[in-house]
């Protein structure tokens, strides 16, 4: 038997002149109008309403079951709503089969053909709305797109993982769709692709400004990285949806504060606004002020969310609420130190710089932290539909 050897990775995707052309030249929304989805008496998707603007990226996250394949799944026609419309372009394509919706999109496994060549891959689509005439430009174009032209007489199995996923893109993307749906495009990669993979993700949506993208990930860091807004799903439901860099200052529920990112989170009590959209609370025998960027009721009982990185060994001017407690545990990382304390029946968690002396368990830690870094969130919890 022969052996091929396998190149770790292609180089990254290239920027290639006439981008626009390779989506078309008008940029294209998607929206879910009341999606419901159910088998039987379950109901996996409810009541869904979301908008995703013409050419921006959507990331959908949520743990198993939380409903943000499913939603993807419903755009891409291979799930029918129980309820509610999906449009795409101002056209509604609830009722209409995928093949009619000008998607395209990448799963998991990339869902390459083993005994095709990558060219040949890349001009499947093309073959199957009968566009032959189009695949000598058009998929030379494509891979050059995503760095893969010198591997177009290869087959799958003659590649990594990452060369696959940037085939599978460049198969999505041949046949111009309007929209791009990416399920969990990165979760087979390891941890050193992946991270390279976002990047060349985020380039190629620079180069394609045009392309719409909603992304259905598990993996925060990838929802962060690439995308412009994020929802977040849980139990069928949109619980959280904002714009990055707010859903994760200014989380609307606990949920959503510990699911996006590290969170230290509070209960308190006796909330009192100072103004400045500030407020202060009380937690165990002390005062903590915080950003009411919700616009809590005065008395109201909520939680404070404060993330790791913005707590600190030492008080400044500016960071005037600290708390004490009993170290419980020190993890160097390499990069990074975690420090977990006990305050009281809490726990608070603490990322710095390593440290040439880290605290020892069972020291008592003062912490302390900026009202600007702290929000108040409030107890109870709603969709956000």
């Amino acid at each position: 038997m022969n052996t091929m050897t396998v190149e770790r990775e292609a180089p990254p995707f290239a920027a290639v002149a006439p981008v626009t052309a390779a989506v078309g030249s008008e940029a294209i929304g998607i929206g879910f109008e009341g999606v419901s989805v159910a088998y039987g008496s379950q109901t996996i998707l409810e009541s869904l309403t979301l908008t995703v603007k013409p050419g921006e990226i959507v990331a959908l996250i949520g743990s198993s079951g939380s409903g943000k394949t499913t939603a993807l799944r419903a755009v891409a026609g291979f799930v029918q709503p129980t309820a509610g419309r999906i449009i795409i372009g101002g056209r509604d394509v609830t009722r209409l089969p995928p093949y009619a919706r000008n998607i395209g999109m990448v799963v998991q496994n990339y869902a390459l053909f083993p005994h095709m060549r990558v060219e040949d891959n890349v001009a499947f689509g093309l073959r199957a709305q009968g566009q032959a005439g189009v695949i000598k430009n058009r998929v030379p174009e494509c891979l050059e797109l995503v760095g893969m032209t010198k591997y177009a007489k290869r087959y799958p199995r003659e590649l990594s993982g990452g060369q696959q996923q940037r085939v599978a893109i460049a198969r999505a993307l041949a046949i111009r769709p309007q929209v791009l749906l990416l399920d969990e495009p990165l979760s087979a990669l390891d941890a050193q692709i992946r991270r390279a993979m976002l990047d060349e993700l985020a380039k190629l949506h620079r180069n394609l400004p045009s392309l719409t993208v909603l992304y259905v990930t598990h993996d925060q860091t990838e929802a962060l990285t690439l995308a412009d807004h994020i929802g977040i799903m849980r139990d069928g439901k949109l619980i959280a949806y904002g714009d990055v860099q707010g859903l994760y200052r200014h989380p609307p529920n606990r949920f959503a504060a510990e699911f996006l990112g590290r969170a230290n989170v509070l209960a308190v009590q006796g909330l009192m606004p100072l103004g400045g959209g500030y407020a202060r609370v009380r937690f165990r025998d002390r005062h903590i002020e915080g950003v009411n960027h919700h616009g809590l009721a005065t008395g109201s009982a909520c939680f404070v969310c404060v993330r790791p990185h913005d707590l600190q060994f030492a008080p400044s001017a500016a960071a005037t609420n600290s708390l004490t407690g009993v170290v419980r545990s020190v993890q160097w990382l390499g990069e990074l130190h975690n420090i977990m304390l006990s305050v009281g029946d809490e726990t608070l968690r603490l990322s710095c710089s390593p440290l040439a002396e880290p605290p020892e368990p069972g020291t008592t830690l003062t912490v302390h932290f900026d009202p600007a870094d702290v929000t108040l969130v409030p107890e109870a919890e709603s969709h956000v539909n």
